[in-house]
């Protein structure tokens, strides 16, 4: 066995209903962002090959300064996102499901073109954007303790990422300013937090342009079918008790999950 597959092996028990993973003993796992994606590449063979499906999604964590400031990141870090994890509208489940289930608001973005030729900008990935939808990311705090773990070993286990609840697609988004477009998150009909576009590399769109770079930069580029969690316009929040999240964002609709006891 590989060093590469045993770290996945390591990162993967937690999902497959193990324990928190352990804080890593010093030199443990990927020591480069380079070697956390190809970790992450055998995290995703692990879970395929235990019943998550195939990859359907990306996400994209720490494009936003409320999200640098609080993991304490300084940069953009990519995921992706299974099959088997995709729900569509609202979603009800147990946060028994979960280790430390926490939920962000984001900007979903659904691929109508590949995006193989870069470089790539905020212009000129416009036009593969065949919709817009509000979408809830499940982040899983599945850690001992994560703010021992290092970036390139929180990149290969996809950044926290638990699934995804994507709201209706909104075809005709072009009219709408994505820069001050509003996000905001409700728990129990109370909101507990807002923020714009712009928290978001400055647009959101400028975040998918960050990721068909590195994409294509793995070879491994984005294709027509695909959406993308953009980051969270809130700080994550978490949950240890049954309640109600909605996140909307003006023009694109809303996304709401039910945890349950």
């Amino acid at each position: 066995m590989t060093d590469i597959d045993e770290a996945a092996e390591v990162l993967a028990h937690a999902r497959l209903d193990g324990p928190p993973t352990p804080v890593p003993a010093k030199g443990w796992g990927p020591q480069s962002v380079a070697d956390g994606y190809r970790v992450q590449a055998a995290v995703h063979r692990v879970l395929g090959a235990q019943g998550y499906g195939r990859m359907v999604g990306h996400k994209i964590g720490c494009t936003t300064k409320v999200m640098q400031a609080y993991l304490k990141i300084d940069h953009p870090c990519a995921g992706e996102v299974f099959q088997s994890t995709v729900f569509r509208g609202s979603a009800e489940l147990p946060l028994k499901r979960f280790h430390r289930i926490g939920v962000e608001c984001e900007i979903a973005a659904r691929l109508s073109e590949d995006l193989v030729d870069g470089p790539f900008t905020r212009d000129n990935v416009a036009g593969a954007v065949g919709a817009l939808m509000a979408g809830i990311e499940l982040v899983d705090d599945r850690y001992e303790s994560f703010p021992d773990f290092t970036a390139p070993v929180l990149i290969a286990d996809d950044f926290f990422n638990a699934g995804v609840v994507l709201g209706p697609e909104v075809a005709d988004w072009q009219s709408l300013d994505l820069a001050t477009i509003v996000g905001v998150m409700e728990i129990d009909g109370k909101e507990v937090g807002r923020g714009v576009g712009s928290d978001i590399l400055g647009h959101p769109l400028a975040a998918l342009a960050w990721l068909a770079e590195h994409r294509a930069d793995l070879g491994l580029p984005l294709r027509a079918g695909e959406f993308v969690m953009l980051g969270s316009v809130v700080k994550t929040v978490h949950f240890d008790a049954p309640a109600q999240v909605r996140i909307s964002f003006d023009g694109l609709g809303e996304a709401a999950v039910q945890f349950t006891g």
